[in-house]
């Protein structure tokens, strides 16, 4: 059985995303910054029939959390297939590029693209013991420089100081990251659930969950054919799903 850690999994798009991994048949670890949470969400998919999910405790803006995160997954399995870096923060809103605190473009920048970074080189002896390893960067329209210097686009006029370029800076990652493991099995990419309706946004956006999920487990589980240093979203225009950088 094919092995997945999620992070952010507790509730919304992570938590559908595990929900769905799981009924595909892998065995999903559910990470969560509350134990206790995580293993509420856990119950509710056990409740479901999916038996196949446990929790693990992870803040991915505490680096000793990170590291006993991997300790206690490094006692359950010896290889994990597929890391998805769900957990991410928006910071206080609205964030004006002039007058927003230092401190909380900081705060975003640890967790979305710094913590995302230290999960992935943390776990990445584990996915190095995988024969199909699979990393998906989850991040947002925001985060697409074409997308935010085009007057013609419906995210040109959504602008942030913080959560915005933070994406933009996990997505640079993800393409050196794809491309020092390009003669690798790896498989790495961005992926953008799209405007979706959760706590993130104050339930604003119109996508639903399931389909958020489901384009995320799409590129989670690409085969040996897949692409890689790509980014995807459901916000994509035009044909396929590939969003412009």
């Amino acid at each position: 059985m094919k092995t997945a850690l999620i992070t952010g999994a507790n509730k919304s798009i992570g938590f559908e995303t595990a929900r769905q991994l799981a009924a595909q048949g892998y065995f999903i670890y559910l990470g969560s910054r509350s134990l206790e949470n995580g293993n509420e969400a856990v119950a509710q998919l056990k409740a479901e029939g999916l038996t196949n999910v446990e929790a693990l405790q992870i803040d991915i803006a505490d680096e000793a959390s990170i590291r006993t995160a991997r300790e206690e997954l490094g006692k359950r399995t010896d290889s994990l297939d597929v890391l998805i870096n769900n957990a991410g923060i928006s910071g206080p809103m609205p964030q004006s590029t002039t007058a927003t605190d230092r401190a909380a473009i900081r705060q975003v920048f640890d967790t979305n693209f710094f913590g995302t970074i230290n999960v992935t080189q943390t776990f990445l002896d584990l996915l190095r013991k995988s024969d199909e390893p699979r990393i998906v960067n989850v991040t947002s329209g925001l985060g697409s420089l074409e997308m935010q210097t085009n007057p013609a686009s419906k995210f040109y006029a959504v602008k942030s100081a913080a959560y915005g370029p933070s994406k933009t800076a996990l997505n640079a990652y993800t393409v050196v990251l794809a491309y020092e493991l390009r003669d690798t099995p790896f498989k790495v990419n961005v992926v953008d659930p799209g405007y979706t309706a959760t706590d993130f946004n104050q339930h604003s956006g119109p996508g639903t969950v399931e389909d958020a999920a489901k384009i995320i487990a799409k590129y989670a589980t690409v085969g040996a054919d897949g692409p890689t240093g790509k980014f995807f979203s459901n916000d994509a225009e035009g044909e396929g799903d590939e969003m412009p950088w």
